[in-house]
């Protein structure tokens, strides 16, 4: 038998080696053996084949030898299984249910949305008690003057509908617009400078504070919660944020004393 042996040039040579009877194989002299001082500066591959005389099957060995202008080294080369290395494509089922996922969630929340600042000062004036009966009916009442070209209470809707909403069945809520000549002594009595301006009432009308301007949703909240549940005293009596001021009623004043808003 012969070696083979690639060498730098991309030919292939054959080398003599020495034939073992005894074991019948060929073994290749190493040549950095017999060359130590020799300098490598490429790899040679050798394909060895060793027969047992016991074992039909042959044993084939990859060594890689190679050299460098210090050292020679020789090892064997270890192939990793098949698709080692590579990441796991992701599940096309798993895929689908978080693309549904994705859509229902970006859904609801455009829904949210347009639900929010699809509530106007109309409709918040619409669903309101009108003043006279909420004063007689014995709930605690929430009072908002507001205007329909006060920004503030147009920014507001939507935090004081949420509120509405969840304490309709215990607390009255009224709307006044300051437009409306019909509303002077009561601007007057609560002492409106500026809108939106929240006045606070218990059971038998009287006032138990006010909150005026644009506030965190919580004071609002805080102050209903506190009505509805007939504690003594709201937390937020006296609290004042940006406002409209209630001057410009003036220019935009109209009579409509059928008008409870």
């Amino acid at each position: 038998m012969a070696r083979v042996a690639s060498n730098p040039v991309g030919l292939h040579e054959f080398r003599p080696s020495d034939f073992n009877p005894a074991i019948g194989s060929l073994r290749f002299i190493n040549p950095s053996v017999h060359s130590p001082n020799r300098k490598l500066r490429y790899q040679r591959v050798y394909c060895q084949t060793e027969s047992n005389t016991t074992d039909s099957n042959s044993e084939k060995t990859l060594i890689v030898e190679s050299g460098s202008d210090k050292d020679n080294t020789a090892g064997e080369v270890t192939s990793s299984p098949s698709g080692e290395g590579f990441p796991e494509l992701p599940n096309k089922s798993l895929n689908r249910r978080i693309a549904v996922v994705s859509v229902l969630g970006a859904i609801g929340l455009f829904l949210s949305g347009r639900l929010d600042f699809g509530v106007s000062l109309k409709d918040l004036s619409a669903a309101a008690l009108p003043y006279e009966e909420a004063l007689s009916n014995g709930r605690p009442t929430v009072v908002e003057f507001y205007a329909d070209w006060c920004e503030v209470c147009r920014e507001l809707a939507p935090d004081v509908y949420k509120v509405e909403q969840q304490y309709k069945d215990r607390v009255n809520f009224v709307m006044l617009n300051v437009d409306n000549t019909k509303w002077e002594q009561e601007l007057d009595e609560f002492g409106v400078e500026g809108i939106p301006h929240f006045a606070f009432l218990d059971g038998n009308g009287n006032e138990e504070g006010n909150v005026v301007g644009k506030l965190p949703k919580k004071y609002f909240l805080e102050n209903v919660d506190a009505l509805a549940s007939g504690k003594p005293s709201i937390p937020h009596a006296r609290v004042v944020g940006q406002f409209s001021s209630a001057e410009a009623r003036k220019v935009h004043q109209v009579t409509d004393p059928r008008s409870h808003g």
